[in-house]
Protein backbone atom coordinates (compact mmCIF):
# COMPACT_ATOMS: atom_id res chain seq x y z
CA UNK A 1 0.00 0.00 0.00
CA UNK A 2 1.38 3.41 -0.96
CA UNK A 3 1.07 6.01 1.83
CA UNK A 4 -1.04 9.12 1.23
CA UNK A 5 2.04 11.36 1.41
CA UNK A 6 4.90 9.40 -0.14
CA UNK A 7 8.33 10.85 -0.93
CA UNK A 8 10.77 7.96 -1.36
CA UNK A 9 14.47 8.81 -1.29
CA UNK A 10 17.26 6.40 -2.18
CA UNK A 11 19.59 5.92 0.77
CA UNK A 12 22.58 5.74 -1.60
CA UNK A 13 21.73 9.18 -3.02
CA UNK A 14 22.56 10.95 0.26
CA UNK A 15 26.09 12.40 0.04
CA UNK A 16 28.65 11.71 2.78
CA UNK A 17 28.42 15.32 4.00
CA UNK A 18 24.63 15.04 4.26
CA UNK A 19 21.89 17.12 2.68
CA UNK A 20 18.63 18.93 3.37
CA UNK A 21 15.36 17.83 1.77
CA UNK A 22 12.21 19.93 2.09
CA UNK A 23 8.76 18.46 1.53
CA UNK A 24 5.34 20.00 1.12
CA UNK A 25 2.12 18.00 0.96
CA UNK A 26 -0.25 18.78 -1.87
CA UNK A 27 -3.90 19.60 -1.18
CA UNK A 28 -5.08 16.09 -2.16
CA UNK A 29 -2.43 14.50 0.08
CA UNK A 30 -3.51 16.71 2.99
CA UNK A 31 -7.13 15.61 2.47
CA UNK A 32 -6.14 11.94 2.50
CA UNK A 33 -4.02 12.38 5.63
CA UNK A 34 -6.87 14.24 7.36
CA UNK A 35 -9.16 11.28 6.67
CA UNK A 36 -6.51 8.86 7.97
CA UNK A 37 -6.05 10.81 11.21
CA UNK A 38 -9.75 11.58 11.72
CA UNK A 39 -9.32 15.35 11.34
CA UNK A 40 -11.77 17.75 9.68
CA UNK A 41 -8.88 18.99 7.52
CA UNK A 42 -5.17 19.55 7.18
CA UNK A 43 -4.67 22.94 5.56
CA UNK A 44 -0.89 22.67 5.14
CA UNK A 45 1.98 20.32 5.95
CA UNK A 46 5.66 20.99 5.39
CA UNK A 47 8.71 19.20 6.69
CA UNK A 48 12.44 19.82 6.34
CA UNK A 49 14.83 16.91 6.87
CA UNK A 50 18.58 17.18 7.46
CA UNK A 51 19.92 13.76 6.48
CA UNK A 52 23.35 12.29 7.20
CA UNK A 53 24.67 8.78 6.52
CA UNK A 54 25.29 6.65 9.61
CA UNK A 55 28.48 4.65 10.06
CA UNK A 56 27.90 1.27 8.49
CA UNK A 57 24.51 1.80 6.91
CA UNK A 58 21.42 3.86 7.47
CA UNK A 59 20.64 7.55 7.87
CA UNK A 60 20.18 9.97 10.72
CA UNK A 61 17.47 12.58 10.23
CA UNK A 62 16.77 15.81 12.06
CA UNK A 63 13.35 17.13 11.11
CA UNK A 64 11.34 20.31 11.47
CA UNK A 65 7.62 19.89 10.84
CA UNK A 66 5.03 22.64 10.47
CA UNK A 67 1.32 22.12 9.82
CA UNK A 68 -2.02 23.85 10.09
CA UNK A 69 -4.76 21.40 11.00
CA UNK A 70 -8.36 21.66 12.05
CA UNK A 71 -9.38 19.65 15.08
CA UNK A 72 -12.65 19.08 16.93
CA UNK A 73 -12.77 20.42 20.50
CA UNK A 74 -13.43 17.66 23.05
CA UNK A 75 -15.50 20.08 25.17
CA UNK A 76 -17.59 22.15 22.75
CA UNK A 77 -17.42 19.91 19.65
CA UNK A 78 -16.50 22.99 17.58
CA UNK A 79 -13.91 22.83 14.82
CA UNK A 80 -10.90 25.09 15.36
CA UNK A 81 -7.56 25.70 13.68
CA UNK A 82 -4.54 24.28 15.48
CA UNK A 83 -0.99 25.04 14.37
CA UNK A 84 1.52 22.21 14.80
CA UNK A 85 5.27 22.79 15.08
CA UNK A 86 7.56 19.92 15.95
CA UNK A 87 11.28 19.19 15.91
CA UNK A 88 12.24 15.52 15.87
CA UNK A 89 15.11 13.08 15.40
CA UNK A 90 14.95 9.76 13.56
CA UNK A 91 17.31 7.05 12.44
CA UNK A 92 16.58 4.97 9.36
CA UNK A 93 18.35 1.65 9.95
CA UNK A 94 18.41 -1.83 8.38
CA UNK A 95 15.95 -4.20 10.13
CA UNK A 96 18.82 -6.28 11.57
CA UNK A 97 20.19 -3.15 13.28
CA UNK A 98 16.96 -2.52 15.22
CA UNK A 99 17.48 -2.85 18.95
CA UNK A 100 15.04 -4.65 21.24
CA UNK A 101 15.67 -1.93 23.82
CA UNK A 102 13.99 1.43 23.42
CA UNK A 103 15.97 4.56 24.17
CA UNK A 104 13.50 6.95 25.74
CA UNK A 105 15.60 10.05 25.06
CA UNK A 106 17.13 8.82 21.80
CA UNK A 107 15.85 9.13 18.26
CA UNK A 108 13.18 6.74 16.98
CA UNK A 109 14.48 3.95 14.76
CA UNK A 110 12.62 3.27 11.52
CA UNK A 111 13.51 0.14 9.55
CA UNK A 112 14.69 0.66 5.99
CA UNK A 113 12.63 -1.36 3.51
CA UNK A 114 14.80 -1.98 0.46
CA UNK A 115 17.12 0.76 -0.71
CA UNK A 116 14.80 3.72 -0.02
CA UNK A 117 13.28 5.61 2.89
CA UNK A 118 9.90 7.32 2.64
CA UNK A 119 10.34 10.81 4.06
CA UNK A 120 6.69 11.69 3.37
CA UNK A 121 5.43 8.82 5.50
CA UNK A 122 7.96 9.69 8.22
CA UNK A 123 6.61 13.27 8.23
CA UNK A 124 3.02 12.00 8.38
CA UNK A 125 3.86 9.78 11.36
CA UNK A 126 5.52 12.69 13.16
CA UNK A 127 2.43 14.82 12.55
CA UNK A 128 0.24 12.09 14.06
CA UNK A 129 2.49 11.97 17.13
CA UNK A 130 2.42 15.76 17.52
CA UNK A 131 -1.39 16.08 17.43
CA UNK A 132 -3.12 16.82 20.72
CA UNK A 133 -5.12 13.68 21.58
CA UNK A 134 -7.62 15.80 23.56
CA UNK A 135 -7.87 19.01 21.54
CA UNK A 136 -9.45 21.97 23.32
CA UNK A 137 -10.54 25.13 21.53
CA UNK A 138 -8.47 28.20 22.41
CA UNK A 139 -11.78 30.12 22.60
CA UNK A 140 -12.66 28.26 25.82
CA UNK A 141 -11.52 29.60 29.19
CA UNK A 142 -8.40 27.94 30.58
CA UNK A 143 -8.79 24.92 32.81
CA UNK A 144 -8.35 26.01 36.44
CA UNK A 145 -5.38 24.61 38.30
CA UNK A 146 -6.95 21.90 40.46
CA UNK A 147 -4.22 22.14 43.11
CA UNK A 148 -5.13 25.76 43.91
CA UNK A 149 -8.88 25.13 43.73
CA UNK A 150 -8.88 22.09 46.04
CA UNK A 151 -10.73 22.63 49.33
CA UNK A 152 -8.54 22.45 52.41
CA UNK A 153 -8.23 19.03 54.00
CA UNK A 154 -10.01 18.32 57.27
CA UNK A 155 -6.61 17.47 58.62
CA UNK A 156 -5.14 20.87 57.73
CA UNK A 157 -6.32 22.36 61.06
CA UNK A 158 -4.71 19.48 62.96
CA UNK A 159 -1.45 19.92 61.07
CA UNK A 160 -1.31 23.58 62.15
CA UNK A 161 -1.55 22.54 65.81
CA UNK A 162 1.42 20.18 65.57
Amino acid sequence: MTPEFSRPVAVASIPAEGCVIALEARQAECALLAARFGLPSIDSLTCRFTLRPLAGSGLSAEGVLAARVRQVCVVSNEVFEAPVAENFSLRFVPPQALSAEIEVDGPDDIPIAGATVDLGEAAAEQLALALDPYPRSPALPPIPDTDDAAPPSHFAALAKRL
